[in-house]
């Protein structure tokens, strides 16, 4: 029944593809003529040579011929690489632990266009974007300025929404975890668009890379602040940040303007009325029902690929991307008294840390791999994104925040949270699982990829040129049997006593017996990380 639905779905996004000339258009003949602005207005910036499409422009897959008839393609993580529990390994078998991840399926790839005006077209969302974010701005004066734009002959700007930034988001970043902040590989194609990590220099932490977006969060955090979702492409997570004052004066955020398919990131849900809902607007097929209990991330996997549901076996847990995509932000439960999603589908209940009636975090596939493993995935709250401060849990980054954790362990571990706002750490997340036609299964991931637009920078927020770091996505792989060894404590101590990344050196040197020079040279981290790389890392920020 679900093949019929898929072959009736493809010929409607055909349809739609079609019918998209004579109706609103889903994307615009970008090669057109730009639109006429008032006489006053500069005249669109000049190139003088002829600009080369960037590399990965050159084929355009037929997945992405596809996807370019949909009001909503979803772009793919970017991730090659696969991971256990723990750290990179090579990618798993069907039917082993660990098999279904994110590596292993391939979406509709990254394809950008460099105008060579200062803009940037999507080839897949049919989303322009301003190349430079330029200068922090205020939020206010991320708003306003969108009204004040004129670039390269359009001045129909727009602060994107929080589904259209994170269509740049890619997973073959490197959370600044860790003591080693020297190398890092942000969360952004940085051969397409212009990233900077926080100034150290003027006080800011490297994380502090955060952008934003129109989205606000209908509910509040931190008990009673507004909230505006943003995207921190330095440490790959989205979470609420207040758009007030914050620690005695104004927060900054990074902000890039959109243009065209205004319907990106709108969903079209149909109940198929056997378990199962399509988004005609991404062309993916979910689960109706979640999980109805928490489990690990290796469990998690194996749910979905063990599914058969309406008559169906191809199911699979989605990507984080995927996951975020059927988010409603219009939800909350202090507001609607629901999970942040559309009612057509049917979202547990659980009993949050604060003891109040919530909705859980969803697993997706994807790991969130920093400087020491690749311990931690990532998820999205439909509920509350608890926190624990001044010892008491609240709502700290809001119903819709995508967070990352370890994928195997005991919550219980950390019972004030975790991190400056004391977050809740989520190890058995529920699951909700995803198929779809188009998506092809690639069972040995593309670990020898390097990632796109890997940058060498060193935290003062200053760029460099990118560098090409192919073995295993320019990640450190730590030797814990080796480690152990050199420092004469078993395996199984020195994992316990790091704990979930980020790691406490200094608290892990502590509990087993050793100076913290040494734990950091058995690890094999190089020297030269941030002040702060003993102690607690400033990772989940506000």
């Amino acid at each position: 029944m679900l093949k019929h639905k898929k072959l009736f779905l493809l010929f409607t996004i055909f349809t739609i593809g079609l019918a998209a000339c004579g109706a609103s258009p889903v994307i615009e003949d970008l090669s057109s003529q730009p639109k006429e602005v008032q006489s006053d207005a500069p005249p669109p910036a000049q190139n003088t040579e002829q600009s080369a499409p960037a590399p990965q422009t050159a084929a355009v897959s037929q997945n992405t011929q596809a996807a370019i008839s949909l009001s909503y393609p979803i772009i793919d993580t970017d991730q090659g690489n696969c991971y256990d529990a723990q750290r990179q390994v090579d990618c798993p078998q069907m039917g082993s632990a660990f098999f279904g991840q994110d590596a292993q399926y391939n979406g509709n790839q990254p394809n950008y266009t460099d105008n060579g005006d200062g803009t940037i077209t999507d080839n897949v969302t049919g989303l322009m974007w301003q190349q430079d974010p330029g200068e922090k701005m205020t939020y206010d004066e991320a708003v306003a300025g969108a009204s004040d734009l004129t670039l390269a002959g359009y001045a129909d700007w727009r602060l994107p929404s929080i589904k259209e930034l994170y269509s740049l988001i890619q997973f073959d970043g490197l959370d600044p975890s860790g003591p080693n902040a020297g190398s890092l590989t942000p969360f952004i194609d940085t051969e397409t668009f212009n990233f900077e990590y926080g100034d150290e220099s003027a006080g800011e932490r490297v994380i502090d890379s955060q952008w934003a977006t129109s989205t606000k969060y209908v509910s509040t955090t931190m008990n009673g602040n507004e909230t505006m979702f943003g995207v921190n492409f330095a440490d790959g997570r989205i979470k609420g940040y207040g758009t007030g004052a914050l620690r005695g004066g104004e927060k900054g955020f990074f902000t890039v303007y959109v243009r065209g398919n205004t319907a990106y990131g709108e969903n079209i849900f149909t109940d198929n009325f056997d378990g199962t809902v399509t988004d005609s607007a991404t062309a993916l097929t979910w689960t109706q029902n979640d999980s109805g209990s928490g489990m690990n991330w290796g469990d998690a996997l194996n749910y979905c690929e063990s599914l058969t549901l309406a008559n169906e076996g191809d199911w699979r847990l989605p990507n984080v991307k995927e996951l975020q995509s059927i988010v409603d932000y219009s939800r909350s439960p202090d507001t609607s008294n629901s999970a942040a999603i559309d009612p057509i589908f049917n979202t547990s209940t659980i009993t949050n840390e604060a003891g109040q009636l919530d909705f859980p975090a969803f697993w997706s596939s994807t790991t969130h791999a920093n400087q020491v493993s690749g311990g931690n995935a990532s998820y999205v709250n439909f509920g509350r994104s608890m926190g624990n401060m001044n010892g008491h849990w609240m709502d700290v980054h809001g119903a819709g925040a995508q967070r990352s954790d370890p994928k195997t362990g005991s919550a219980a571990d950390w019972p004030t949270g975790h991190g400056p706002q004391g977050d809740a750490i989520r190890v058995d997340n529920y699951v909700r699982c995803v198929t779809d036609s188009s998506t092809t299964t690639n069972i040995a991931g593309n670990p020898s990829a390097a990632p796109s637009g890997a940058t060498t920078q060193s935290p003062s927020g200053q760029s460099a040129p990118g560098q090409n770091q192919a073995e295993g996505q320019g990640r450190p792989q730590i030797d814990f049997v080796s480690a152990a060894a050199q420092l004469g404590v078993t395996e199984e101590a020195l994992r316990a006593a790091l704990g979930a990344p980020p790691p406490d050196f200094a608290a892990a040197a502590a509990q087993l017996d050793v100076a913290e020079e040494a734990l950091i040279d058995a690890l094999g981290i190089p020297a030269g990380g941030p002040p702060n790389g003993g102690g607690q890392p400033p990772t989940n920020q506000p």
